[in-house]
């Protein structure tokens, strides 16, 4: 007893010499050191009694382990809070209860720290996107669900209906099923990961948390990384989007052709003068009209017909066959380099982001470097983008040399296996020569470090700034070389008839069209749906 007695009195003196700090702001300071050694908390507390103090301890934790009954009662008190622990050790000071609860300060804090560590995992479903237990072959809805993709019609969009039905928000069952999907289409399993993983870092990116808000980019990632963006279903999706977005054009040109044609019965010298017009006044540009005209006539005295009925056949055929791409050699030795030109506000940044998403969804590893060191934001912009779509990223701050961006940029794809390097350049006047010649100084830097770079030219045009896109298309060809063309804000305008345009003018491919801002709205430009979207005949 006498032991007993002498504990007593250390941690009584102990006790009474923070009398006035008993209050729970510092009783909640001494258990919230004391968890971590298990030990030295009487030490912190008695300074000059050190070697005795730990004797206490050690035989207060094996006290607990001699007389279990009484260890119960004190375990189901003590998880209220971590210092009402400390507070009832004060309190129960007399007899030798005041050892016993020594323990339960060591087991509060695990307790209520177990539910908030856990709340994370459980509150955004997105952010673990690992298989769940009943995934595979053992998940009660699989054999179903084989049978109704097996019955159903061969398109990516019924597959997603059946996957989706009874699917309501981002979770372990949508992951499963995507998973199953996936090996469904003999999908490598790592490929399925993968897409999964990206998927659910974007929908909490975005914070979406109901399928009807995700379901329209879900499908759109999906057809890139099954290689599906060319089947059936998805090109009706675009028609429908090409359609929508060539609203105003159509307004602007096909009513008028409609119009014309029924106020004439027959194609003569008047009904061409009054094509001509039309075609003009839709900004397809005086010469690029002249040639159409020429095309157009051609193909009607070889038809041996006047009658105007059919020349919305004809009109579609001609504008088909403008559009009909040329066989180009696609093989380059990786990494491929894609040099982005363009003035400024043509919306380069977002399509640069647009394209490398589009790589990314096809398993590549993708960079982007930032060459536009000049614009206020520009590079901060470009980063946003680049961490959304989960390209990397390269800068050398503001003001640097976009030369030296670029030479660095490609050692680093070089070096790191990169399958893609985008560079960015800043947005510039077609007029202004001295940075049309820091075009070509890029193109030289970037060749010496990597023979036959950049492979691709890429003009990124503005749709609504109508015919002066023709000039901006001849001038940064004669200073850089475009090799290809992207048309952004085509579903924003009245001037979509410079497309027409472009491709008389120069011959150079169109090879993109922007219809909307979101990630699925960068579409492939294909020449006859563009036909049948602008006249509306088959």
């Amino acid at each position: 007893m006498g032991f007993f007695s002498k504990i007593k009195k250390i941690w009584k003196t102990e006790e009474e010499s923070p009398t006035a700090a008993v209050p729970s702001p510092e009783e909640a300071e001494a258990p919230a050191a004391a968890p971590e050694p298990e030990g030295p908390a009487p030490t912190d507390r008695v300074v000059t009694p050190e070697q005795q103090v730990p004797e206490p301890i050690a035989a207060t934790a094996e006290k607990p382990a001699q007389p279990e009954p009484e260890a119960a009662p004190v375990v189901s008190i003590a998880p209220t809070a971590p210092f009402e622990a400390a507070a009832s050790e004060a309190d129960a000071e007399p007899g030798q209860p005041v050892i016993e609860p020594e323990p339960t300060p060591a087991t509060p804090p695990a307790q209520p720290a177990a539910p908030e560590a856990a709340a994370p995992a459980t509150k955004p479903a997105a952010a673990m996107p690992a298989a769940s237990a009943v995934s595979g072959e053992n998940a009660p809805w699989r054999d179903a669900l084989v049978i109704e993709l097996r019955q159903a019609e061969p398109k990516l969009s019924a597959w997603l209906d059946i996957l989706l039905a009874g699917v309501t928000e981002p979770g372990p069952g949508l992951w499963d099923r995507l998973r199953f999907l996936f090996a469904s289409l003999q999908a490598p399993a790592d490929e399925a990961d993968a897409f999964v993983a990206k998927f659910a870092d974007w929908l909490a990116l975005m914070e979406y948390d109901e399928v009807e808000l995700f379901r329209s980019e879900l499908q759109y990632r999906l057809a890139l990384a099954l290689d599906l963006e060319d089947e059936e279903d998805e090109r009706n999706r675009l028609f429908l989007k090409l359609s929508e977005g060539l609203a105003k054009t159509k307004d602007q040109i096909v009513k008028r052709i409609d119009g014309l044609l029924g106020s004439h019965t027959v194609i003569d010298e008047a009904f061409w003068e009054e094509l001509e017009e039309i075609l003009i006044m839709a900004d397809v540009g005086y010469e690029p009209a002249a040639k159409l005209m020429d095309n157009l006539r051609e193909k009607v005295r070889k038809r041996g017909t006047t009658d105007p009925a059919v020349f919305k056949d004809i009109l579609r055929e001609e504008l088909a066959e403008i559009f009909r791409p040329q066989k180009t050699i696609k093989a380059i030795n990786p990494p491929e380099v894609v040099m982005m030109i363009g003035v400024n506000g043509v919306g380069k940044t977002t399509t640069i982001a647009k394209l490398a998403h589009r790589d990314i969804m096809r398993g590549k590893k993708v960079l982007i470097a930032a060459g536009d060191t000049f614009r206020a934001a520009a590079i901060e912009q470009l980063k946003i983008w680049a961490d959304r779509v989960g390209a990397s990223f390269y800068t050398k701050g503001e003001n640097a040399d976009p030369a030296a961006v670029a030479f660095e940029a490609m050692d680093k794809a070089l070096t790191e296996g990169f399958d893609v390097l985008y560079l960015d350049t800043a947005g510039r006047l077609h007029t202004k020569t001295n940075l049309m010649e820091e075009l070509r100084k890029i193109r030289r830097v970037v060749a010496k470090k990597h023979t036959g770079a950049p492979h691709r030219s890429v003009l990124v045009l503005d749709a609504t700034t109508g015919q002066n896109a023709l000039s901006q298309t001849k001038l940064f060809n004669e200073a850089a070389g475009v090799d290809e063309i992207i048309l952004t804000k085509l579903d924003g305008t009245a001037k979509g008839g410079v497309v027409v345009g472009i491709a008389l003018s120069f011959g150079v491919p169109i090879t993109y069209v922007g219809l909307g801002e979101k990630m699925e709205d960068l579409r492939p430009f294909v020449g006859q749906d563009f036909a049948q979207a602008l006249l509306g005949v088959e």
